[in-house]
């Protein structure tokens, strides 16, 4: 297992719609297993395989060291959101927009169908920060950023900000 490097903004690969996985191999486990590593050192509670640099629909979260409930690692392959409900403004960042929080709405509940690391399809329904977690995710699997969902004004701000802290570099 090793940590990975985490894209950041502007890497093109945060922009693509990603490749759904056809092949469940060691490869691809290997990935995975890097995925979760490089999760909880950054540390993040969910992490895209764009985010790493490879363009497969396939997401790890772990949202229990946040939330009152126990909820396991989540590894889901090829997650499609089946089902929203509601709607809860929320503030948000994002692994690959370091030190950039913003308040987004999102639906408050959702139902997330998948394969799990083995190949077998699992239903994921939830509520708060882990519905938060799997549209954040899912996002970054259609090439759609935090920014994407901010105003435009908002995101002007922060596009300027990038290239200073760029030019600086």
């Amino acid at each position: 297992m090793a940590v990975r490097e985490i894209k950041k903004y502007p890497e093109p690969v945060l922009k693509e719609k990603a490749r759904p996985v056809s092949i469940i191999n060691a490869q691809l486990q290997r990935l995975i297993d890097d995925m979760i590593e490089t999760m909880y050192a950054a540390p993040g509670v969910g992490l895209a395989a764009p985010q790493v640099g490879v363009s497969k629909r396939l997401i790890v979260i772990d949202v229990s060291n946040r939330e009152e409930e126990e909820t396991p690692l989540l590894v889901l392959i090829n997650p499609e959101i089946e089902a929203v409900e509601g709607e809860i403004e929320s503030e948000e960042g994002c692994l690959s927009l370091p030190g950039y929080v913003t308040t987004v709405k999102r639906a408050e509940r959702v139902t997330v169908r998948a394969l799990d690391r083995e190949g077998k399809p699992v239903e994921v329904e939830g509520g708060g920060l882990l519905a938060r977690a799997l549209q954040h995710e899912i996002d970054h699997l259609n090439g759609t950023l935090l920014i994407d969902r901010i105003s435009k004004i908002k995101r002007e701000f922060f596009k300027k900000r990038v290239q200073k802290s760029l030019a600086k570099a």
